[in-house]
C-alpha cells in the first residue's frame, strides 16, 4: 500500500469527520436554544446508551474487518475478505436484534432504575430499532477502511448527519413544545433514520464493489478459520470498547448526582452536566477530527506493515504521528486557551460558557494523543492492552467523581479526566516505546509547539484587543492565528521540510 494512500484517505476522513462535526454543532447549537441546558442534560444521559450500543454490536467488528481485510488483501486473498466480512455481519447482526429485543422491552426498567428519569424511557424505544442498521453499516465501513477505499465511509458519515438534522429540523417545532420527553424523542429519531440510509448506501455501494473487483477468487480459509481470527480480535476489541462504555455511561450518570450532593437541584445539576458534555465538549473534540481519521487510517496501514514484517515502516508512521498528534493537540489548546469567551460567544451566543471551556483546553494535547496512540496500538495487536488500559483509565475518573466531586463539583471531574488521560496516554507511550523503538521528541513534540502556541495566540489577542470588536474580527484573527502557529513552528525548527517529506511524501510506496 503506498503512502501516498495513506494520506489521501486520512484527508478525505478529515474532510467527512469536520464536515460531520460542523454539522452536528449545528445540530446541538439548535437543540440547546430549542430545548434548554436542562434538555441537552436529558439528551446527554441517553446518549452513553446509543454508544454502549455501538461497542457491543459495532466496535470491535469495524476495527476486526478492517484489520482482517488489509492482511488478507495484501497476501492476495480476496476470496478470504468476502467470507471474513459476511460472517462477521451476520455476529454483528445476531448480537444487535437481541440487544435491540432487550432495549425496547426493559425501556422502562431501564429508564427508571438505571437512568432514573421516567421520560426517557419512549426515546429509548425508538433508539432500539436503530441498533441493527448501525451495526450492520459498521460491518461494511469496516471492509471499506481495510481496504483503503475512504470515500464511501466518508460520504454515509455525511448522508447520516444530514438526516439527523434534517429529521430534527422537521420534527422540533411538532415535539418540542410537548415536552422534553418528545423533544428527545425528536432527536432520538434523526440517529434512528440517519443510521438506516447510512446503512442502506453503505450495503449497496459494497455489493457494488464486489461486482465490480470480482470477488471470486475461492476462500483458503475454511468457516472455522475465519471464525477464529475474527473471534480472536473482535472479542478482545468488544471487550475493551464495551467496559469503557460502561464505565463512561456510570460516568455520565455519576455526575449529575454527585454535582446535586455538591449542593445543586435537579434542573442545576442537569443544566451544568448539558453545558459540560453537550456544548463544551464537542468545542474541544473539534479539531480532533482529522486524528480519528489518521486513526481509523493507521489500524490496516500498521496491520499490513505488521504482517510482512515492515518494521522500518512501522516506525516512520509511528514518528509521523507524534509529530502531527501533538502539533495539533498544543495548537488547538492555545486556541481554546486564549479565546475560551469568543469561541463559545460565536457557537452558542453564551460568553459564560466560556468558564468551562478554559480548564479544558489543557488537555487538548492528551485527548488527542490518546486517540492516535490507541489507533497504532489497535493496528499492532495491542488489543488486551488496551482493554485494561481503558478500564484502569476511567476507574481513576469513576473514583475522582465519587469521592471528590460532592466537595469540588465539576472541578473534581476535569481533575479526574486529566489524571486518567495521563495515565493512559504515558502507558501506550511505553509500550510503543518497547514495540517500534520510537518515542516523542519532548523539543519538537512538546516544548516547540507549546512556545509557538503560546506566542501565537498571546499576539492575536493583543490585536483584537487593540480593535473594534466584532464576530468577522474574530473569526479572521482566528485564521491570522493558525498562520501563526505554523510560522513559529518553522521558525523554532519543528516542522521543516524533512518533516513535510514523512507526512507528505512524493513517492508512491514505502522503502
Amino acid at each position: 500500500m503506498s503512502r501516498k494512500t495513506i494520506i489521501t484517505g486520512t484527508l478525505i476522513l478529515t474532510a467527512a469527520n469536520l464536515i460531520t462535526k460542523c454539522m452536528g454543532f449545528f445540530n446541538r447549537v439548535f437543540l440547546s436554544n430549542a430545548i434548554g441546558a436542562e434538555g441537552m442534560g436529558l439528551y446527554q444521559m441517553i446518549l452513553p446508551l446509543y454508544g454502549l450500543a455501538w461497542s457491543i454490536t459495532s466496535a470491535g467488528f469495524t476495527t476486526t474487518i478492517s484489520c482482517l481485510t488489509a492482511q488478507e488483501h495484501i497476501r492476495g486473498q480476496n476470496g478470504n475478505i468476502g467470507r471474513i466480512v459476511k460472517q462477521s455481519v451476520c455476529l454483528s447482526l445476531g448480537i444487535s436484534f437481541l440487544l435491540s429485543f432487550l432495549l425496547f422491552f426493559g425501556a422502562e426498567e431501564i429508564a427508571s432504575y438505571i437512568i432514573q428519569d421516567g421520560r426517557t424511557a419512549q426515546p429509548l424505544r425508538l433508539l432500539a430499532f436503530a441498533i441493527p442498521f448501525m451495526a450492520a453499516g459498521s460491518c461494511f465501513r469496516g471492509f471499506f477502511l481495510g481496504m483503503q477505499e475512504t470515500f464511501i465511509p466518508a460520504v454515509s458519515q455525511i448522508l447520516e448527519q444530514t438526516v439527523r438534522i434534517l429529521t430534527i429540523y422537521l420534527l422540533a417545532g411538532i415535539f418540542v413544545p410537548l415536552g422534553l420527553s418528545y423533544a428527545c424523542m425528536a432527536a432520538v429519531a434523526g440517529i434512528f433514520l440517519g443510521e438506516l440510509l447510512s446503512c442502506g448506501f453503505t450495503v449497496w455501494n459494497y455489493l457494488h464493489y464486489k461486482r465490480r473487483h470480482r470477488f471470486t477468487r475461492k476462500p483458503t480459509l475454511s468457516s472455522a478459520a475465519a471464525l477464529s481470527m475474527i473471534l480472536a480480535m473482535a472479542v478482545p476489541l468488544s471487550a475493551s470498547r464495551i467496559s469503557a462504555s460502561l464505565l463512561a455511561t456510570a460516568e455520565n450518570l455519576l455526575i449529575p448526582r454527585q454535582l446535586q450532593l455538591h449542593g445543586q437541584n435537579t434542573a442545576q445539576a442537569l443544566a451544568t452536566y448539558g453545558e459540560l458534555t453537550g456544548m463544551a465538549m464537542p468545542l474541544i473534540l473539534l479539531p480532533s477530527a482529522c486524528l480519528m481519521a489518521a486513526s481509523v487510517s493507521l489500524v490496516p496501514e500498521i496491520s499490513e506493515a505488521s504482517a510482512v514484517k515492515q518494521d522500518t515502516r512501522i516506525t516512520r508512521t509511528v514518528s509521523a504521528t507524534f509529530l502531527f498528534t501533538f502539533i495539533i493537540g498544543f495548537g488547538a489548546a492555545a486556541l481554546f486557551a486564549v479565546f475560551p469567551k469568543e469561541i463559545c460567544y460565536i457557537v452558542y451566543n453564551r460568553t459564560a460558557l466560556g468558564q468551562v471551556l478554559f480548564p479544558l483546553a489543557f488537555l487538548c494535547p492528551f485527548l488527542y494523543a490518546q486517540t492516535t496512540l490507541h489507533g497504532l496500538l489497535n493496528g499492532l495487536g495491542e488489543q488486551f492492552f488496551l482493554f485494561w488500559n481503558n478500564i484502569l483509565s476511567s476507574l481513576i475518573c469513576i473514583a475522582v467523581i465519587w469521592f471528590a466531586m460532592p466537595v469540588y463539583g465539576i472541578a473534581a471531574f476535569l481533575g479526574g479526566w486529566a489524571l486518567s488521560l495521563l495515565f493512559s496516554v504515558l502507558t501506550a507511550l511505553y509500550l510503543l516505546w518497547k514495540r517500534t523503538g520510537a518515542f516523542p521528541s519532548v523539543y519538537n513534540c512538546f516544548l516547540k509547539p507549546m512556545l509557538a502556541g503560546a506566542a501565537a495566540g498571546l499576539l492575536t489577542k493583543y490585536f483584537i484587543r487593540i480593535s473594534e470588536p466584532s464576530k468577522f474580527l474574530f473569526l479572521g484573527s482566528l485564521t491570522a492565528m493558525g498562520i501563526l502557529y505554523l510560522l513559529f513552528l518553522f521558525v523554532l525548527g519543528c516542522l521543516s521540510a524533512k518533516e513535510f517529506h514523512i507526512l507528505f511524501p512524493k513517492n508512491k510506496s514505502w522503502p
